[in-house]
This record gives structure tokens, C-alpha cells and sequence, in this order.
């Protein structure tokens, strides 16, 4: 266990932030079968979010830059980190800007998972919380990098990952509608200017 938290308390200075120091007893989950996650909104230097698995006593983490994907046609990044103590489960707050993930924290989703794999490069697992359900696969790419898949069907029938790209409307030149004796006619001003589109994807 001592081996396993050497980075995470490396890390932190216990007397600076309120994260858990990793040196209580490990209160693991009460059924076998099944292990505890969570999903915590991280507003650090740039906003992620950070899923752990419980596993042989600690938490398995990594930071997700754009979230846990809904669709299975998506991959995204998923940043392997250091393993968390089990207390982080609960944790959510401020950790004081200075310290190492500096920055609000608050528990996006949290539940359990049957695990189908656990390996040092592959995991596979089906996350049972109330924001995310589904069977999601994590490999590793290169070094910390690693992609998270989703490999079933979209909880909700119809959603389709967001384009790469979306263009705006602009105004463009169309033809008179016929004339008639109480014809009104519409017309739009071409205001130029910047154009933004927002988007939003689950679990961003």
C-alpha cells in the first residue's frame, strides 16, 4: 500500500491542502463482485475530469480533458496519473492555489463497476452511477497516455457524437417573393462581426 501512494503523497504537503493523506485504513467496498468509482470535476489550471477505480486498495486514476464519451464512436483522452487513496472516493473542495491540482474539485458521478479486465495496459470495465452507465474500455497509448472508449450503445437512443467542426449561418442573397396586392416582405441586415457556436457534449 506504502509502495502504491509513494507518488501521491510525494506530491502534497498534508499541511496545505485538505486531500486526504492516504494514511488511514483502506475501507473497501462491501461486495466483491463489484468495486466503487468516481468522476470529479477538477477546475485546476485547465477544467477535467478525474475517474478512479477502486483497485487492490487504492485508486486506479486518470484525468479525462473532455470527459467520459456517451457515443462509441468517440475516443478520448485519458491521462494516466497517480493512484489516490480509497478517501478519495468522498473527497470534494478547494485545493489551495499553489498546491499540486490547485483548484475546485466536485464529485461529478459516483457508483460502482463489475470489472471484465485490469491489466497494466488495458482496462475494461461497465460503470453502474447515475450520470454514467455503460461498458468503457481504457488502453494505454504511449507512456501516461492512454484513450477511453465507450463500447456499447448510447444510454439514450438518437445522441450522435458533436462534428469536429460547425459552420455558422451567414446571411446570403435570395430572391423576392412574388408580388401580391398585401405583400410584406422580410429581409435580414448582413452584420458582420465575429461568430461563435457553443456546444455542449455530456459529461463536459
Amino acid at each position: 500500500m506504502a509502495d502504491k501512494l509513494e507518488r501521491y503523497r510525494a506530491k502534497r504537503d498534508p499541511g496545505a491542502t485538505p486531500e486526504p493523506t492516504g494514511r488511514a485504513p483502506a475501507k473497501r467496498g462491501k461486495s466483491k463482485n463489484t468495486a466503487r468509482f468516481v468522476v470529479q470535476e477538477h477546475h485546476a489550471s485547465h477544467l477535467h475530469w478525474d475517474l478512479r477505480l477502486e483497485h487492490e486498495g487504492v485508486l486506479a486514476s486518470w484525468a479525462l480533458p473532455k470527459g467520459i464519451p456517451a457515443h462509441p464512436k468517440e475516443n478520448r483522452l485519458a491521462v494516466r496519473t497517480e493512484d489516490h487513496p480509497l478517501e478519495y472516493l468522498d473527497f470534494h473542495g478547494e485545493i489551495p492555489k499553489g498546491s499540486y491540482g490547485g483548484g475546485t474539485m466536485y464529485i461529478w458521478d459516483a457508483g460502482t463497476y463489475e470489472t471484465e479486465k485490469f491489466r497494466d495496459n488495458e482496462v475494461m470495465v461497465v460503470l453502474d452511477g447515475e450520470r454514467v452507465s455503460g461498458k468503457y474500455v481504457l488502453f494505454q497509448t504511449k507512456g501516461k497516455n492512454w484513450m477511453i472508449y465507450r463500447m456499447d450503445p448510447p444510454a439514450e437512443e438518437g445522441i450522435e457524437p458533436m462534428p469536429d467542426t460547425i459552420a455558422p449561418m451567414f446571411a446570403r442573397l435570395g430572391g423576392l417573393p412574388p408580388e401580391r396586392d398585401d405583400a410584406a416582405f422580410g429581409y435580414e441586415v448582413k452584420w458582420d462581426g465575429v461568430r461563435a457556436v457553443p456546444t455542449w457534449t455530456p459529461g463536459t
